[in-house]
């Protein structure tokens, strides 16, 4: 195994189950970006700082809504529903925050961008690696403060591995992917083969539990399970390169020999 010992496991769960949480949030870039808006001449002159531009913590987000863009009606006998803040107008903060820019916008503003857009915005050598790992992971349409609440399992995890890819060029060690492929267009499984020889590049061990046979094909080792599902599985049906699987060995083997040459997917990586 690479890397120190350091472990992170990629799976499908929400990144988070309130609006508060995003992209930006949950990636960490969201602190640089306050940074870079408290490091102005505007922000020191009103005298704001760092935490003034997080929609979290009082003191620069609008009270009113706490920093949710919208508010809460009580209908009654009906479902409550949530209206846009009249106060702020949906922007999240005070009009004191609201006035410094950085680049030429506002934080709302910069919230609302997607990652491809940042990406070209703010080339700082701070959020260039967060940026760079959200775009390799096929993630550069998602805007910044995007909800949690509304990404599908398959974002979620993607944003996860956008995550481990930042970590691992700093500290290499285990990461662990269970189905990451589930649902993905096969353009997009090539993205996310590209993001895994990133992370073995920096010496990182990739182990994925995955039935996409292109998947599958790609992968440095193989250990292929069965020979059926529940009580028929559990046997070790082949353990080694991918290319050393011999037609007969098992259900798996009959369809996977037949990409094996030429492999479909380009790259390569540790695979369970």
């Amino acid at each position: 195994m690479a890397g120190s010992g350091s472990a992170t496991v990629v799976d499908q769960e929400p990144i988070g189950r309130t609006p508060r949480s995003n992209p930006a949030t949950y990636t960490k870039a969201f602190n640089l970006i306050r940074n870079l808006f408290a490091g102005t001449d505007a922000a020191a002159r009103r005298g704001l700082t760092a935490s003034s531009f997080s929609f979290n913590s009082p003191g620069g987000r609008c009270e009113p809504c706490t920093g949710y863009g919208v508010r809460q009606v009580d209908m009654n006998f009906l479902p409550d529903v949530w209206v846009t803040c009249d106060v702020c107008d949906g922007r999240r903060f005070g009009p004191d925050v609201l006035a410094v820019t950085c680049q030429g916008l506002a934080i709302d503003e910069v919230l609302d961008l997607t990652v491809d857009e940042a990406a070209e915005l703010f080339d700082t050598p701070a959020l260039r690696p967060v940026l760079t790992a959200l775009r390799r992971t096929g993630l550069g349409y998602l805007r910044l403060g995007q909800s949690a609440t509304v990404l599908s399992g398959g974002e979620a995890q993607r944003l996860k591995l956008a995550a481990a890819l930042a970590k691992g060029a700093r500290q290499p060690g285990l990461v662990v992917l269970d189905e990451p492929v589930t649902g993905l267009h096969p353009a997009d499984v090539q993205v996310l083969v590209d993001a895994f020889d990133a992370l073995l590049a920096a010496g990182n061990t990739v182990v994925l539990a995955e039935h996409d046979l292109h998947l599958a094909a790609a992968a440095d080792w193989l250990i292929d399970m069965g020979p059926g599902s529940g009580a028929a599985g559990g046997g070790v049906l082949h353990c080694g390169p991918p290319d050393a699987l011999r037609p007969g060995s098992g259900p798996t083997a009959a369809y996977l020999c037949e990409l094996l040459e030429p492999t479909t997917l380009g790259g390569s990586l540790d695979a369970v």
